[in-house]
């Protein structure tokens, strides 16, 4: 059988029906449920939460201060009423790498306000000046503690990984008329760079965990149900989220044990990820620069892979969530574009509709270096504004809503 057919089929008005397009908005949180469920987001939670991540520094997978976040997180969901708790358990043991060149920024602490010699056009090729692509930003890994200004965080990251048995977690919210089936909302919460791992991946974490509260809350209840999951090992290849999927894929469905009415891994209806939520300020200037200010236009991103066999379906899904931000959203729009790369939604994308949310278009703005944060020793608490946390809480609203609407949440009296 093709893998397709045994997919629920996700239409244009079945999509329409469940996010309500039907010209009919309610305008207050009385008449809307769904609003209610948005308004209890509120910008120093979500806040609260990063924060919490970023006491363990940048958390690369391998080291005790991962652990200790992959612990605590644990322990954040617990708290929040997410308490079936479950840990995926594998084992990272790649060969040794050959010494990494020293990236640019490695010889001393990085700054806003320093060149990192930006060039014209798509990898720096273009004629001056005259490239649809515009200037580029250098990009890298830091590994060379140095370059980090921060004394407190410098030791916070001190320890370098060693190989061996990782874990991740998740937890679900159980669906009260179809629990066999369900939405998979993930972040990675690994980061490196020698920072706090604020942005990627402290933002999309939280995210996650802040939507694991509201949904659980005791007056909130939900037709389909929802996962929770946190990713480990995303930094060295996406290795916690592949992890997931080669280990539980074949248990889609199943009832366990027969007759309990328990599904330990409810079929699969489409998955959703975040990574790197805050920063929107723009491309970057002749020398390489970026605006410190969250720019006017930003914007969340909503991306599916066109070249994944599930794209048709994964570009549906993607335009629920665009429809959900334009009736939900308090700040910031979301676009639609098509080239979901290099996260933990990829594992998935020929399995069930994948869609990932994100700051920039992963390929031509991350990429290119509008984020002089990515994986530097700029990625920490200070370097972020309540404009950038709005962003990432915008893009929690987005999924808030339309999730609550494809799973038939509601508010119990």
């Amino acid at each position: 059988m093709n893998k397709k057919n045994r997919l629920p089929q996700l239409t244009l008005l079945a999509m329409a029906t469940a996010i309500g397009l039907n010209g009919i908005h309610a305008q207050d949180n009385t008449e809307d449920p769904i609003r209610e469920l948005v308004s209890r987001l509120e910008l120093e939670s979500y806040k609260s939460v990063i924060q919490g991540l970023a006491q363990f520094g940048d958390r690369r997978q391998g080291t005790e201060r991962n652990r200790r976040a992959v612990d605590w997180i644990e322990e954040q969901l617990k708290a929040v009423g997410c308490t079936n708790t479950e840990r995926v358990h594998y084992v990272y043991d790649p060969e040794p790498r050959p010494p990494r060149q020293r990236s640019p920024q490695s010889n001393e602490p990085v700054d806003l306000n320093t060149p990192t010699g930006g060039k014209v056009g798509r990898n720096g090729s273009g004629p001056g000046g005259s490239s649809i692509y515009g200037y580029r930003a250098q990009t890298g890994v830091n590994r060379d503690l140095m370059a980090q200004p921060d004394e407190r965080i410098r030791e916070l990251n001190r320890e370098e990984p060693v190989n061996g048995p990782r874990t991740e977690v998740y937890c679900t919210k159980i669906g009260t008329t179809r629990p066999e089936e369900m939405y998979i909302l993930g972040a990675h919460m690994d980061g490196h760079g020698v920072n706090e791992a604020v942005n990627d991946n402290a933002s999309g974490t939280a995210l996650v965990m802040e939507l694991a509260r509201i949904f659980h809350a005791p007056d909130v209840e939900t037709d389909v149900s929802i996962r929770f999951a946190l990713w480990n090992n995303e930094e060295t290849g996406l290795n916690g989220s592949y992890a997931y999927v080669e280990q539980r894929k074949e248990l889609q469905g199943i009832e366990e044990p027969p007759g309990s009415g328990e599904y330990p891994e409810p079929r699969w209806l489409g998955m959703i990820q975040h990574d790197m939520m805050l920063w929107d300020h723009g491309a970057p200037a002749a020398d390489g620069t970026v605006s410190r200010d969250q720019r006017p236009e930003a914007d969340v991103n909503i991306e599916f892979q066109s070249n994944s066999d599930l794209a048709e379906e994964s570009m549906k899904l993607a335009f629920v969530f665009k429809a959900a931000a334009d009736q939900y959203n308090t700040d910031y729009p979301a676009t639609v574009g098509p080239h979901m790369t290099n996260t933990d939604s990829t594992p998935f994308m020929n399995e069930v509709p994948s869609i990932s949310l994100r700051e920039n278009e992963r390929g031509m703005h991350t990429g290119a270096g509008w984020n002089p944060t990515w994986h530097t020793p700029l990625d920490v608490w200070t370097t972020f504004t309540d404009d950038d946390f709005r962003l990432g809480l915008n893009a929690a609203q987005t999924t808030l809503s339309a999730i609550a609407q494809l799973t038939g949440a509601r508010i119990k009296d």
